[in-house]
Formats: C-alpha cells, sequence, structure tokens
C-alpha cells in the first residue's frame, strides 16, 4: 500500500512501495529466538500461531535459535524441532548463544579464570556446534567479574590489558576452537554492542577479535537518548555500522535493533531505517516473543496529524482499539525503506580517526552527525585525507602529532577538538601552532563569525535562554584566527579556530561540557561551522540541530530529522546549475538562493547550488544530484 512520506516544498505524491510480507529487494530480515521462547516453542500450537502471526507482518528470511543463556541450555530435542519447523517453512537457521551468568539487573558475566565456567563455556560451544554450522553470539561475550581468581591472574596489569588477552584466549580455545572441534564446518560471528568507546575494558578486542572469528555484527540498538541509562544519540544506528564495516570489512554482517526503551514508536523505525541506510546486508530483530507485543504509540502528540515516514495513524486507523504489534511496525518500516536503499551507493563521510583501546570524548562522533556532519569512523589514520577530523580519542595514537603534520604539510585540513588540544599539550601539538586549553569557563549567549579581522557577523543570540557552557582557549593574534566565537558578557571564546600550516589549516573546534549543548548552538552557528568542515563536500545542510544528512558515492544523499515539528532545511551541493530528484517522489526540485551567501567563510570556497525543502518531524527524505 502507499505510504506517506518526509514531504519538501515540491514533493508530491510518494511512488508506491512492495507489501510488507513481499521479499525485500536490498537486505535479508532475521529474527533471533531467546531459549526461553525456544523452550515455549515445545508447545506447536503456540509455535504455529506466533509464527502465523509475525510471518504475515513481515518477511523473515533466517532465525538464530538460542542454545544457552544464563545457565539456562535447551534440549537437544527441542532444538531440532524448531529447526525443523522453520526448515520446513523455508527459513533459514542458524544457532545462538548468550554468554551471561545470572544476574540480579546489573550484567555479569562468566568467570574466566575459574575452570568450572571455563568448563562449561567450552561445553556450550560444542554442544550448539553439533546443532548449526552458523552461529552467533549475542552481546555478553565479555568479562567484568573481579573474583579473587581474577585478580591474582591479572598481576601488574591494567584491567583492560587483562581482560582483552583473557578474552582473545577464551574466544580462540573455548568458543572457536570448541565449535570446530566437535563441527569442522562451525563458523562463529561475534555481536559486537553499541557501546564501543568501553570495550576493551570489558575484553572486547575490536581489533584482534574478528581476526578470530569467521564474522562480526553489529549492536545498532539506540533507544531513546534521554530515558536510557546510555544516553546513546540516535545517529549511532548509522555511524556504529560504518565504523565496524571499516573495521573488518567485507565481514560484517547486519545490525541488530530491539524494541526497548522507546517513548514513541517511531523511534524504533528510526533504529530500523538508519541501519539500512549504512546498507547493512541484514537486520536482526530481536527478539521473537517481543515482536508479538502491541506497539502503543506512545508521546507522538505533536506530530500525530502530519504526514510523516512513519504515519501511524494512517497505516493503523484502528489502533485505539487494536494497536499493531510490533512484527507489523517492523514490516512496514523496512517496506518503506527498501526501495530507496536500492538507489543508495555506498556511503562515504568526513573521516574521523578512532585508534584501536581509545577513550576520551566518548561517543562524541554520534553528536557530529546530529548536527549534519556525516562521519565515517576508521581504526587507522588515514593519510593525506582532505579532511580529517579528531577527537580526544586520538590521543592514544602515539604519533598522532607527528601525522597530523603530515596531513597538514601534504594540503589536508585536520579539525581537533578542544579536548584533545588539552590532551597534546607538551606533547608537540605547540609545534604546530601555539594553542592552549585554560582552566577558565565562559556561559556564552551570543554568535559572531568573520574570516578575518574586524566586526563579526551576528550569528545568533539566546541570552537568558540557552547559555552553553564552553572552555576558554588562549592564541596568539594574528596567527591563529577565530573564525566562529562566541561571547559571554562581551568576552569572546573561540568555537572554531583556524590556524595555517604548511599547506593546510588547522582547525580547534570547541566543545561544550555538556556535548549536547551542541543541539542548543544557533542553527547560523551550526551552517557556519559546518561551511568551514564541509568547505569540498558534495553537499552541505543548513538546518537545526538533530537533522542528519547521510551521503553517498553515487550522487545520492539523505536528510533525517529526528525533531518533533517540522524543519526547514537549505541543501547545498557542489556545481552551478544542478538540479535534485527526490528519490521518493521522483520530483525534480528548482533550485534556491543559497543561504550559505549571508555567513562568513573561507575565500575560494566552491559554487554551489541550493535547496530548500521541508521535513516532516521524525521522517527522511532522499535525493540524487544530477
Amino acid at each position: 500500500m502507499p505510504r506517506a512520506q518526509a514531504q519538501t516544498a515540491s514533493a508530491n505524491t510518494p511512488l508506491p512501495i512492495p507489501s510488507p510480507t513481499a521479499a525485500h529487494q536490498n537486505f535479508k530480515v532475521a529474527v533471533y529466538i531467546p531459549v526461553n521462547i525456544v523452550e515455549k516453542m515445545q508447545d506447536p500450537h503456540y509455535l504455529e500461531s506466533t509464527w502465523k502471526t509475525i510471518s504475515s507482518h513481515v518477511k523473515v528470511d533466517k532465525v538464530y535459535i538460542e542454545t544457552y543463556r544464563s545457565r539456562n541450555i535447551a534440549s537437544a530435542a527441542n532444538i531440532e524441532q524448531v529447526k525443523t519447523f522453520f526448515r520446513d517453512h523455508g527459513v533459514e537457521v542458524a544457532g545462538g548463544i548468550a554468554f551471561s551468568d545470572r544476574d540480579n539487573g546489573q550484567f555479569k558475566s562468566f568467570c574466566y579464570t575459574n575452570p568450572a565456567d571455563r568448563a562449561y563455556v567450552k561445553r556450550v560451544s560444542e554442544f550448539t556446534a553439533k546443532h548449526f554450522n552458523h552461529i552467533i553470539l549475542d552481546d555478553f561475550f565479555f568479562n567484568n567479574t573481579k573474583t579473587p581468581s581474577d585478580i591474582a591472574a591479572k598481576g601488574n596489569q591494567s584491567w583492560s590489558q587483562f581482560r582483552l588477552h583473557l578474552m582473545d584466549e577464551v574466544s580462540r580455545d573455548l568458543v572457536v576452537g570448541a565449535a570446530k572441534s566437535v563441527n569442522p564446518k562451525a563458523q562463529v560471528v561475534i555481536k559486537f554492542p553499541n557501546w564501543y568507546p568501553d570495550f576493551h575494558g570489558n575484553g572486547y578486542d575490536l581489533k584482534n577479535e574478528p581476526k578470530i572469528f569467521s564474522g562480526i555484527y553489529t549492536g545498532t540498538e539506540t533507544r531513546d537518548p534521554v530515558i536510557t541509562d546510555q544516553n546513546l544519540q540516535q545517529y549511532e544506528s548509522y555511524e556504529i555500522i560504518r565504523y565496524f564495516d571499516n573495521v573488518d570489512p567485507g565481514h560484517n554482517g547486519g545490525g541488530w535493533v530491539d524494541t526497548f526503551s522507546i517513548r514513541y514508536v517511531d523511534r524504533y523505525p528510526e533504529e530500523l531505517w538508519d541501519t539500512m541506510l549504512a546498507k547493512a546486508p541484514q537486520i536482526m530483530l530481536f527478539e521473537y516473543s517481543n515482536l508479538l507485543l502491541p506497539a502503543k504509540p506512545g508521546d507522538r502528540d505533536a506530530w500525530a496529524n502530519l504526514p510523516t515516514s512513519f504515519d501511524y495513524n494512517k497505516l493503523y486507523p484502528n489502533a485505539a482499539q487494536t494497536p499493531p504489534d510490533f512484527a507489523a511496525v517492523a514490516g512496514d518500516a523496512l517496506a518503506e525503506i527498501d526501495p530507496l536503499v536500492g538507489k543508495l551507493g555506498t556511503p562515504v563521510g568526513i573521516d574521523l580517526y578512532r585508534p584501536y583501546y581509545s577513550t576520551g570524548e566518548k561517543f562524541l562522533e554520534e553528536y557530529f552527525g546530529m548536527i549534519g556532519i556525516p562521519v565515517n569512523v576508521v581504526p587507522a589514520f588515514p593519510k593525506d585525507a582532505k579532511m580529517l577530523l579528531l577527537t580526544k580519542s586520538a590521543q592514544a595514537d602515539p604519533d598522532i602529532v607527528s601525522e597530523i603534520k603530515s596531513n597538514l604539510m601534504a594540503g589536508g585540513d585536520v579539525v581537533i577538538t578542544s579536548g584533545l588540544l588539552k590532551a597534546l599539550q607538551h606533547r608537540g601539538i605547540e609545534s604546530i601552532a601555539e594553542l592552549s586549553t585554560t582552566s577558565r569557563k565562559l556561559m556564552i549567549d551570543h554568535y559572531w563569525g568573520n574570516f578575518g579581522a574586524g566586526n563579526g557577523a551576528a550569528l545568533g543570540a539566546t541570552p537568558g535562554q540557552r547559555e552553553v557552557l564552553v572552555p576558554a582557549m588562549d592564541y596568539e593574534t594574528n596567527d591563529a584566527w577565530p573564525v566562529v566565537r562566541g561571547t559571554a558578557n562581551g568576552f569572546g571564546a573561540p568555537l572554531l579556530l583556524m590556524d595555517h600550516y604548511g599547506h593546510g589549516n588547522l582547525f580547534v573546534l570547541t566543545i561544550p561540557d555538556d556535548f549536547n549543548d551542541l543541539y542548543n548552538l544557533p542553527q547560523p552557528v551550526l551552517t557556519s561551522i559546518k561551511s568551514y568542515i564541509m568547505q569540498d563536500f558534495p553537499v552541505q545542510m543548513d538546518a537545526p540541530s538533530q537533522v542528519s544528512l547521510f551521503t553517498y558515492n553515487n550522487g545520492t544523499f539523505v536528510v533525517e530529522s529526528y525533531r518533533n515539528h517540522p524543519v526547514k532545511v537549505t541543501l547545498s551541493v557542489l556545481g552551478n546549475g544542478k538540479q535534485l530528484e527526490n528519490l521518493l517522489t521522483g520530483k525534480v526540485l528548482q533550485a534556491a538562493r543559497s543561504a550559505h551567501q549571508r555567513i562568513f567563510q573561507m575565500p575560494g570556497n566552491p559554487v554551489r547550488t541550493s535547496f530548500t525543502v521541508t521535513v516532516q518531524p521524525h521522517s527522511y527524505v532522499g535525493f540524487k544530484t544530477e
């Protein structure tokens, strides 16, 4: 049936999309079945009736049948019975293991220095491999115990060092080796969770474990950014797929989304869409029984009557009496995005270097994505990058200053955050520019932009409303230039500081103490910052915060708004006289005068053609440059 899409200033009736139960053309859909539900499936009526419901709403290509979780192991007969049922229904089957121990609400891993626990893990691996050639580990395969035996084994190592070495050995010997000892065809895939900045502290080895396992899988479940303890930003559902693609090219099996911790139903489709916009080959729906639960609208009154990408009221007109289940929501959301995904090329973005085992400014790259900077997180320093983003996590690279110098000398531009600047003081950054952070803080509420000397152009003000706390920096006047700045009671603080070196430019981007304050910067401030960082990028976007840009190598891109109200967006593409085709409607957009012309920026920036569109709340729209 037709769906309502994000409307633009010149949008028309959307193109029809396939039925939710038709095969998807551009990705596969899998469902994970936890062991307690596997055991419940011994009741034929439950198995047949629930599968009838789920399969009528979403086309499922594969199921993962869990054999173990939290000291509960399914019987061999039960596993074979469930395998047979799904195979008879034309569905591919694989095994799953959640190596969790019993817990009280705080996750508890096995103690991998305990001989009994080690033997138990080995036995579960062997048992599962007897039933499946393909096995996935749910994201409990880490180590967080600090028992006396752990403390003794750790010795003088840090907990991170100890756990990394321990889990590499457990992976090789107790999981992969054990599985292959009983089934040489066994392929074990490790699912990495969504908390990658803390992996090494819990034994997840993003550098070495992909070499041990047959493949990896990605946790893209970002849930709600406010009410959850992680406070993950929505953009991570896209960004983490791209990051792990770069960690293990060609072996990232897909993204994994659940139905948990959402305040409005649109949040679930957003997680699914963003996973597929990253071109994941498969989406895992966790989990089987949750797909049968009612998907109530939640707190979406502000946009309930607008033609959003996921138009709940239109899709389910009788929801007040009979709300849809999550299988229906997943089926409709995936059918919605499938045709668009097929028109998109390979994702591209501005490289952001994050070394293995690094910490600092945790998840800041998500916030860049949420203010409209498409990022491509890479685990190795990208030599000769034309534009490179570096957060404080880059401090983990002992050669980072010399690598920055080389990039600048080769004509590239490098953007470092204020956090990284502070970390690199006394490590040689002063040989590039005599800049330093200070202990002073400012609550800024007026904003200015200017490429050179003299009066600044006003970029907005929020006195008494949304002051932003930022660190103050010292710099040499006329050597470095505050091209975007804020003021507090007339006293200035650079927000984007520019310093020339070699054939390139070093920029320092000031990060507020509260990353969420990036969302409180006025739209002209964000647009001005982006005009420098994305000066040669194929697409720039003049938009408020919490509107993301996804770009691809075939001239296509997608704009997605996570805001609660419609937003007007100006899109500027490289070149003169360009056209934009709306990939959802086929409509060609007419050019508009660019807002970028009213903002100070570097001389000699390339010519652009601009277009103005309106994006509905919690909606997306795709375009192709012609």
